[in-house]
């Protein structure tokens, strides 16, 4: 059993020695907020702390280091290089809990060189762990005279063709190095002039960081060792009197101007520019001789405060590169996800199992292939006239792009709604977009101020005399491989009044249309907020009339101000919130007078949790039938709720929101084996579990759903009911 760890979060409230002396903030003061980029810095310490659980496989601990680091780069890319932006604009205003972009930074850089020091230490102790198993990382002295013989045919074939060695002089400036570029320094001397100058060598994207050696063992070498055992090739007749290693991190953020004319001619030049971004942190090897580091920043144009030295391995991401399958001994188990038996039953007509019953598939323990079996369907039947879609992100080789290419070249009327403001997949939708435009999709692009990042499918199908629509509204991405990985949730429906809806959305999206007033559906910018408030609001009424009154939600993110001081209110007036975070949590639970009602959590697992639920009371204790139960594919943060596309989806069908409210959110409530609890000063502390703790993610690998056999959890249903209460979270 792992010990509880307390993970710190810097500018909360004041606390005294004593509890009783502690300063809490109230409703008015700045601080009952949490900042949010030291929110995400904190969820990543958790992910990290993923990495050190003796309960994962080994291999697996490794993956969460790696997503950590490239967790990290991003963070850096996107997050850090804004607020830089913001201190070089002179920008001194303050954010929701009251701190101006340069404090920001300034805590930021303090959170963030402690995360990456933790890296280091959790990579040389795995590292260690490891090598006992048979996977060795080794320099360059521990090769056998074999290997090193092997390494130098390496060398020459695979690795000296992708190098340029430079000397810097007048004639040869320092280059122009991308984003995470890799790169050797060096201080060289040329006895035949006897000169000192200094040379590098970027180490190119094209090759491998780790280099598996010919063994039946698992022995890898870094790549900058192979590259520093033959600097005599790269540099003949001169002395190498220094080297040093850096990474470098550029400024990764898009911005479009509003009243571009060509959308997708303004994305591909601004990719280009984010390449050329400007550099926002370099890490170097600690021992880095001072000259060289000199050197570096100068040519770099990189201010004291983004130079960052590690005593280890520069770019951590990179080891995701030595989970091999050689050793599924030391990873997870394979997960095969189930197919939903219900369709199955139809003879795996999609159609006729949604218009019998509305059905959920909860990824990824029901597998995504139905979301494409649905699309797949949508293309080859003849009866079908009309397919509209939301693209976000999906995969290079997606089969539901290729389903609505062969729709609109069948003749039908197909429009996919492209987003190409998907930060970091930009240049694959703009590619698979303009494939869809040659097969004949109606490509739209969306709106330039606002993002589309609802995910929405209708399918408009002649039956009988009339037209019949099955819409699909998903809280994750239409993306066949992330959907192994993420837990998401996707719900088909006939029912009328949200196909209605969902073809007003489109029209929204395509034609800027109003949809006036919709029947059932929310949507960000226009109601969704809206509705969160007014249903948070009846919460409030039922507690002040003495009926039950509770949210439960789950959520990747929460940061809207406007929300948070809701549910505040909602806490003070009685309402029990009970609230599943993954990542960042600017609200603070569990304070005095402010939110003694609301506890909040954290789950970090195999799976990367994102679906978004919300459920309220409606006068009944949760979990009820009478319950208003929604699933929705927006966070509850400013962008989502103002600049954004996004659905609020209610769940009516009896079978679907017994899924949703008594089996998804029950078991994300009960969950206690990867489980964190934040605390009154933002901290995070593991919930004390046992090894048979229960583990939500085990419960929905071992038990079929609703929309695939019904019966099989009678008696598991049974079981949460009456547990998810069964032992809650203690307050700070």
């Amino acid at each position: 059993m792992e010990e509880t760890k307390s993970i710190a979060m810097t500018g909360g409230p004041v606390v005294a020695k004593s509890k009783a002396d502690r300063r809490w903030p109230d409703a008015e003061s700045p601080d009952r907020f949490i900042n949010r980029e030291l929110s995400w810095l904190d969820f990543n310490e958790r992910v990290l702390e993923e990495a050190s659980a003796a309960h994962h496989p080994l291999l697996e601990r490794l993956r969460f280091l790696s997503i950590s680091s490239s967790n990290l780069d991003e963070f850096y890319m996107v997050r850090v290089a804004g607020l830089r932006a913001q201190v070089r604009a002179g920008v001194s205003s303050q954010s929701q809990e009251g701190l101006t972009p340069a404090q920001q930074l300034v805590a930021i850089n303090r959170r963030a060189a402690r995360l990456m020091a933790d890296q280091q230490v959790c990579w040389a102790a795995l590292r260690e762990e490891l090598a006992k198993q048979g996977v060795s990382v080794l320099h360059s002295e521990d090769l056998t005279e074999e290997e090193h013989d092997w390494v130098a045919q390496y060398f020459d074939e695979q690795i000296f063709p992708l190098l340029t060695p430079i000397a810097i002089d007048p004639t040869h400036p320092f280059p122009f190095l991308p984003n995470l570029g890799f790169a050797m320094v060096l201080e060289l001397f040329r006895p035949d002039e006897n000169e000192t100058l200094n040379g590098l060598i970027p180490v190119s994207h094209q090759l491998q960081r780790f280099i598996r050696l010919p063994s039946k063992a698992l022995r890898f070498v870094r790549v900058e060792q192979v590259i520093r055992m033959f600097l005599d090739r790269l540099f003949p007749g001169m002395e190498v009197v220094e080297l040093g290693f850096f990474r470098v991190l550029r400024d990764s953020d898009v911005e479009i101007e509003e009243e571009a004319e060509d959308l997708v001619r303004v994305f591909e030049t601004a990719l280009k520019r984010r390449r050329r971004g400007t550099v926002i942190r370099l890490t170097v090897n600690a021992e880095m001789h001072p000259n060289l580091l000199q050197f570096v920043v100068r040519e770099l144009h990189v201010i004291e405060d983004d130079v960052i030295p590690l005593d280890g391995l520069l770019g951590l991401a990179d080891t995701k590169q030595l989970i091999v399958e050689d050793r599924p001994d030391l990873m997870f188990t394979p997960y095969q996800a189930r197919f939903p038996e219900r369709i199955r039953d139809y003879d795996g007509d999609c159609f006729k199992a949604i218009h019998a019953k509305d059905i959920i598939v909860h990824h990824p323990y029901e597998s995504f292939d139905v979301v494409v079996q649905f699309i797949r369907q949508a293309a080859d039947d003849p009866q079908v006239v009309a397919i509209k879609q939301t693209l976000y992100r999906t995969s290079e080789d997606s089969p539901i792009v290729k389903a609505l290419a062969e729709a609109a070249e069948a003749g039908k009327s197909v429009t996919a709604l492209v987003e190409l403001k998907a930060r970091f997949d930009e240049e694959r939708n703009i590619r698979w977009a303009r494939n869809l435009e040659r097969a004949g999709v109606q490509v739209v692009y969306g709106f330039i101020r606002l993002k589309t990042h609802a995910k929405v499918s209708l399918v408009v199908r002649r039956e009988g005399t009339g037209l019949r629509s099955y819409v699909h509204f998903g809280t994750g991405n239409y993306h066949p491989i992330t959907a192994k990985i993420y837990t998401d949730l996707s719900y088909f429906t006939t029912d009328p009044a949200l196909c209605r809806d969902a073809a007003r959305l489109f029209n929204y999206m395509t034609g800027y249309a109003n949809p006036g007033k919709l029947e059932k559906l929310s949507i960000a910018p226009l109601t969704l907020r809206q509705t969160l408030m007014e249903m948070i609001d009846r919460e409030i009424e039922n507690a002040r009339a003495g009926r039950p009154a509770g949210v439960w939600a789950k959520l990747n993110s929460l940061v809207d101000g406007q929300i948070i001081d809701e549910l505040y209110r909602a806490s003070q007036a009685g309402v029990k919130i009970d609230l599943v975070v993954r990542g960042i949590c600017c609200l603070r639970p569990g304070v005095p007078g402010l939110s003694d009602n609301i506890r909040v959590k954290s789950i970090i697992g195999r799976f990367l949790e994102h679906s978004r639920i919300v459920c309220f009371a409606n006068g009944r204790a949760l979990p009820s039938p009478q319950a208003k139960v929604f699933i929705s594919s927006a966070d509850w943060m400013p962008r989502n709720l103002n600049r954004r596309v996004e659905t609020l989806v209610p769940i009516e069908n009896q079978t679907v929101h017994q899924q949703v409210l008594d089996q998804v959110m029950s078991a994300n409530l009960r969950d206690e084996r990867q489980s964190w609890i934040m605390q009154s000063d933002g901290g995070f502390k593991r919930v004390d579990s046992t090894e048979d703790g229960f583990s939500a993610q085990d419960f929905f690998m071992t038990n079929p759903s609703l929309s695939g056999r019904g019966s099989a959890l009678k008696r598991t249903k049974a079981m949460l009911r009456a547990g998810v209460h069964r032992k809650q979270p203690t307050k700070d």
